[in-house]
């Protein structure tokens, strides 16, 4: 989406609001702990949840629990498999489900960086035209004195 100048940008911001599903209305913190969670999982079947841990820089007891309500919620299922050093493991893997809430969050994520970036432009287009206006208050200024 082409962001619009400082005019349009309130009515962006109103689009998205007005047409942003319910489906896809989420808590900041679920979509930034779990979309990189199931991406890991996606991208990496056999990861661990120690390795899960330390990537996202979550507590090993934080990732259990949010794996436990994947599970629960249908969102990912275990396979067991055997590791090259004779140790039984899980592989994670996302079901139609899983697939869907990754999508819905990639689209919720989206839509609030796309939000912010609005507001950052916004907030940027006025400091610079407070600066224009603080140079020419100085110009003035300085051309009184001479």
């Amino acid at each position: 989406m082409k962001i619009r100048k400082k005019k349009y940008t309130k009515s962006i911001d109103e689009s998205i609001e007005k047409f942003y599903p319910d489906h896809l209305k989420r808590d900041i913190d679920e979509i930034i702990t779990n979309l990189p969670l199931l991406r890991l999982i996606k991208s990496n079947p056999n990861i661990t949840q120690r390795e899960i841990s330390k990537k996202l820089g979550i507590s090993l007891g934080k990732t259990n629990y949010i794996i436990r309500s994947f599970i629960k919620l249908g969102l990912i299922k275990l396979d067991n498999f055997k590791r090259s050093d004779n140790k039984a493991s899980y592989r994670y893997l996302l079901t139609k489900r899983g697939f869907k809430e990754k999508l819905d969050l990639t689209q919720a994520f989206l839509i609030l960086k796309i939000s912010e970036y609005n507001k950052i432009e916004t907030e940027i287009e006025e400091l610079n035209d407070e600066i224009s206006l603080l140079k020419e208050k100085r110009k003035k200024e300085h051309d009184k004195l001479k």
